[in-house]
């Protein structure tokens, strides 16, 4: 089936959005959506796989535990987190959606 990965995103974006969209396995492939979104004060994402992330679309800023500037990230940027580098999203455009292509696997 076809699909495409701008579509349905809705106008109204109070939370991000996170879908997966193929899992097999030990993969699992996600979209995330965004809109002027971040972690929350003090909250650090620590997983059990590694994660390979591009963002499409947008803007946004990571931080990875050990570094001390937030990586921006521009369309066409990836970056990829080994399990359990801690890591949070700073900041994501608040004037447009940011759309990433997560890829977990271990």
């Amino acid at each position: 089936m076809k699909t495409n990965l701008f579509s349905g995103i809705p106008h109204s974006l109070s939370h991000e959005i996170s879908e997966v969209l193929c899992h097999a396995g030990e993969l699992r492939i996600e979209r995330i959506v965004s809109r002027g979104h971040s972690s929350p004060p003090g909250f650090w994402y620590d997983q059990d796989e590694h994660e390979f992330v591009l963002l499409v679309k947008g803007r946004a800023g990571l931080t990875l535990e050990g570094h001390s500037a937030p990586v921006v990230l521009e369309v066409g940027d990836w970056v990829e987190i080994k399990a359990h580098v801690r890591h949070r999203v700073e900041w994501t455009a608040p004037d447009q959606d940011t759309v990433w292509l997560a890829v977990h696997y271990r």
